[in-house]
C-alpha cells in the first residue's frame, strides 16, 4: 500500500541533515529595538519594523477604539458583507499617501502578487521578471499561461534586450508585464525604476513594482520607490506595497489608477475569496499613515542609522554586498558559518537570523540585517561590537581586521 504521508517527515529530515531547516524563535512581547526571545534579552536587528510602528501608541491606540466600535471582525470577504467604512477610509487615505487615483487592500502582500498577477497577463501574453524577484511575484506568474522570460538583476541593458529579443520572435503579443521588486529583499538594492519605466513606455508594457521594502524607506516621507524617482503615475501602473514592514501592521496592497482598482477586485481571487481585515487592523493601519504624515523624522531616523551602519560594518571589513537601504547583508558564504554566526550573535545579546540556499543561492549565505528608527546610537555600537567579537571568532573578518 501507498504511504500517503511519509514523505513529509522524510523530506523535513532532509533539511535536518542538511541544516537547511527553519528553527523558529519566539518573540515573547512587542517588535522593539529591546526585546524578548526565547526569553533572552536581545537587541532587535531582523525585524522589518523600519520605523517602529507595530508598538507605536497611536497605531494600539486607534485598533483598541476600533474593536470597541466596529467589533472583532467583520464576518465575511469584502465583494459581500466585509467591506466596513474603516476599509474605504483605508483605501482613501493610502491613495493620497501615494499620490494615486485609488488604492485596494489585499489581505497580504503575498495575496496581492499571487492573486492580480496572474489577472494581467494571461495566454498570448508576455511577462518578464528580474531574476531576483521575491517568490510571491514567482508564484503570481507561475499561476499564468502567459510565456515567460527573465532579465538580469536589476539590468536595464538586459531588459531590453529581452523585450527587443522576445518581440522580434513573437511580435504578436496581446500584452506585456514587466514586474520588479523595488528595493531586494536579500541584498537591499534598489531596482532602476526610471530605466525600468522608460524601456515600459516605450514597448507599450505595463509595470508592476513591487515596493514592499521601499515604503517607508524611500521618497518623500517614505511613499516608496515611484516618489523616489519621481516617476508619473502612467509610467508605473501598479505600485504594490504591504503594511506588514515599515507600517507595522499586516496586508497588502496595489495603488494606481481608478481603472486598475476596478478591476483588481473584480478579477484577483485571492481579494474576492478572503475575509477581510478586522477592523482593529485596519484602523491601525490609517493610524499607521497618519504617522507618516506627521512624522517624517522616523525616515531621517531610520536613514540616519543606517548609514552610521552600514559605515561602522565596511570599515571592519564586513562585506555588506551591494546595499543601498537599511537592509544591510553581512556576507557569509557557507550555511554553517552563518548559521554559527546566528548563534553567537545571540549569545551576544543580538537577535540577527541567517539567510540560507534556497532562499539564497548556494554559497551566498548571509546575515541579513534590518535597521530601525527607534535604535540608538548605544544600540548600534552593541551590535556592531558583537559582529565585531564574533567575525573574530569564527574568521569571517580579514586578518588586518582580526590582529
Amino acid at each position: 500500500m501507498r504511504d500517503a504521508a511519509s514523505f513529509l517527515r522524510q523530506e523535513y529530515e532532509d533539511l535536518v541533515r542538511q541544516d537547511l531547516d527553519w528553527k523558529l524563535r519566539i518573540l515573547g512581547g512587542p517588535s522593539t529595538p529591546w526585546c524578548t526571545v526565547d526569553g533572552k534579552k536581545v537587541l532587535m536587528l531582523c525585524s522589518n519594523n523600519y520605523l517602529g510602528l507595530s508598538n507605536h501608541p497611536k497605531l494600539k491606540a486607534a485598533a483598541t477604539e476600533a474593536i470597541k466600535t466596529h467589533g472583532a471582525g467583520s464576518g465575511s470577504v469584502r465583494s459581500i458583507a466585509g467591506t466596513m467604512d474603516l476599509h474605504i477610509e483605508l483605501e482613501r487615505r493610502l491613495a493620497k499617501f501615494k499620490g494615486a487615483e485609488a488604492s485596494l487592500v489585499f489581505q497580504t502582500g503575498f495575496a496581492a502578487n499571487a492573486g492580480l498577477i496572474p489577472q494581467l497577463a494571461g495566454k498570448g501574453d508576455l511577462i518578464v521578471s528580474d531574476e531576483l524577484n521575491h517568490g510571491s511575484i514567482i508564484d503570481g506568474v507561475r499561476l499564468t499561461p502567459a510565456e515567460r522570460r527573465v532579465y538580469g538583476h536589476a539590468d536595464a541593458d538586459d531588459l531590453a534586450k529581452v523585450l527587443d529579443e522576445a518581440e522580434r520572435a513573437s511580435p504578436q503579443f496581446r500584452r506585456i508585464l514587466i514586474i520588479t521588486d523595488g528595493v531586494f529583499s536579500m541584498d537591499g538594492d534598489i531596482a532602476p525604476l526610471d530605466k525600468v519605466s522608460a524601456l515600459g513606455a516605450e514597448h507599450g508594457a505595463m509595470v508592476y513594482v513591487d515596493d514592499a521594502h521601499g515604503e517607508g524607506v524611500l521618497g518623500e516621507g517614505g511613499r516608496g520607490i515611484v516618489s523616489h524617482f519621481g516617476l508619473p503615475r502612467d509610467k508605473v501602473h501598479v505600485e504594490m506595497g504591504t503594511f506588514s514592514k515599515a507600517f507595522g501592521v499586516i496586508g497588502g496592497h496595489v495603488s494606481g489608477s481608478s481603472d486598475l482598482v476596478n478591476f483588481a477586485y473584480n478579477k484577483s481571487r485571492t481579494w474576492l475569496l478572503s475575509g477581510s481585515h478586522p477592523p482593529a487592523v485596519v484602523a491601525a493601519c490609517i493610524a499607521a499613515v497618519d504617522v507618516l504624515e506627521q512624522e517624517p523624522q522616523l525616515v531621517r531616523n531610520l536613514w540616519d542609522n543606517t548609514t552610521y551602519f552600514k559605515k561602522a560594518m565596511r570599515d571592519l571589513g564586513f562585506d555588506i554586498g551591494r546595499s543601498e537601504t537599511p537592509i544591510t547583508p553581512v556576507m557569509v558564504g557557507e550555511v554553517a558559518k552563518a548559521k554559527r554566526l546566528s548563534s553567537r550573535l545571540f549569545e551576544l545579546g543580538v537577535f540577527a537570523l541567517p539567510i540560507v540556499y534556497p532562499v539564497v543561492a548556494q554559497g551566498k549565505a548571509r546575515i541579513r540585517t534590518i535597521m530601525n528608527a527607534a535604535l540608538t546610537e548605544e544600540d548600534l555600537d552593541i551590535a556592531i561590537g558583537a559582529f565585531e567579537t564574533a567575525g573574530k571568532e569564527l574568521e569571517i573578518l580579514p586578518a588586518k581586521s582580526a590582529a
